[in-house]
């Protein structure tokens, strides 16, 4: 009862807790937050120095006392502290100029899909304990497919890759459920190390992660161009020790890149072939929706579709789909209680009935 009267007053938030970012959608406001997820910490005190795109930008540049964490990793909280403390600031900054006396808010949170009962635990506590009222957990392609608006609740078969940071999601919808998918550790994150393996390989060079991400964004293709890209790589050279600059092209970063885009067009195939064949025609007939910062790599999109021989198209603002299923979630509660997944607390009551 209390519940109900509070949730009317209440800024319901919708959280996609990725691996590279976190964003966050408020009721009846949109997507008020969309940092990094970094935290930077002072050893010496305990205390967060700084949050989000603050924290990712002091990366690589910090004294001994401050380290600078990310607390997830491929999706899953890796550091479960941090992880508490990342989503209380996100949430205080929400309700900061609100009421004194504003309620707990009701959170909806994206999540991996091969999430074990304890990673799945680990999320809902760290949300509880951040400040929310209700925790409501749902796959993260689930989410994507909401905020593509797809007809996930119809007897038709809508197939999602959802291309995050650290991993890659892979699922076959239908009638408001995950009929068949695929994960793997293999997205941005991934991509980046390619990239800077790549150059220590090939020109003894040592990168940071973020240029080797900025490298990704600006040239990185997964198909040749019509007109040849070009940017400098900076880093250092690991036979003098000294900073050093070369000038790289779209055709040797789509060498780097080769082995994860062919690891996730395999994946794709692979879930594919354990489709029904029902839900198969209707993919083809529909085609395979994209969604995740990884679906903004040039020409990602075609070289699926030729590999598959389905149409492939990219969902409008790939990044931001997740978090924008689970805020229409916030207000569709029905639809909620079917798509989310079981809590720990319900599935802890069914474990003692039954041995009880």
């Amino acid at each position: 009862m209390f519940n109900s009267f509070w949730g009317k007053f209440s800024k319901d938030l919708g959280i996609d807790l990725g691996t590279a970012n976190t964003l966050v959608y408020c009721k009846d406001k949109g997507i008020m937050v969309n940092e990094p997820s970094v935290v930077a910490l002072n050893s010496r005190t305990g205390q967060i120095v700084a949050v989000g795109r603050l924290a990712k930008d002091m990366i690589g540049k910090t004294p001994a006392h401050i380290t600078t964490v990310r607390p997830l990793v491929s999706g899953i909280i890796s550091d479960f502290e941090v992880t508490e403390k990342m989503l209380k600031f996100f949430i205080e900054r929400i309700h900061h100029g609100g009421f004194a006396m504003m309620p707990r808010p009701k959170v909806v949170i994206g999540v991996p899909l091969d999430l074990t009962e304890v990673e799945r635990k680990a999320v809902e506590d760290a949300a509880l304990n951040a400040g929310a009222r209700e925790v409501y957990l749902v796959e993260e392609p689930m989410a994507a497919a909401i905020g593509a608006r797809l007809p996930i609740t119809e007897p038709v078969g809508n197939m999602v890759v959802d291309i995050g940071g650290g991993t890659t999601e892979i699922a076959v919808i239908s009638l408001g459920g995950v009929v068949t998918w695929k994960s793997l550790r293999v997205a941005g994150d991934e991509m980046n190390k390619n990239i800077v393996n790549y150059a220590r390989e090939n020109f003894s060079l040592m990168l940071g992660e973020r240029v080797a991400e900025n490298i990704k964004i600006c040239i990185g293709t997964a198909m040749e161009l019509d007109e040849p890209l070009e940017i400098e790589m900076r880093g250092r050279d690991m036979i003098t020790g000294l900073p050093k600059e070369i000038l790289v092209n779209d055709k040797q970063i789509r060498q780097a890149l080769a082995r994860s885009v062919k690891k996730i067009v395999e994946s794709i195939k692979a879930a594919l072939e354990i489709t029904p064949p029902e839900l198969v025609a209707d993919i083809y007939e529909r085609g395979i929706v994209l969604t995740g910062g990884g679906a903004l790599l040039k020409g990602l999109d075609t070289v699926i579709s030729n590999a598959a021989e389905i149409p492939v198209r990219i969902t409008d603002d790939p990044l931001t789909c997740v978090v924008r299923g689970a805020g229409f979630l916030l207000d569709d509660m029905r639809l909620l209680q079917t798509v989310a997944l079981p809590s720990s607390q319900e599935r802890q009551q069914e474990i003692i009935g039954a041995f009880s």
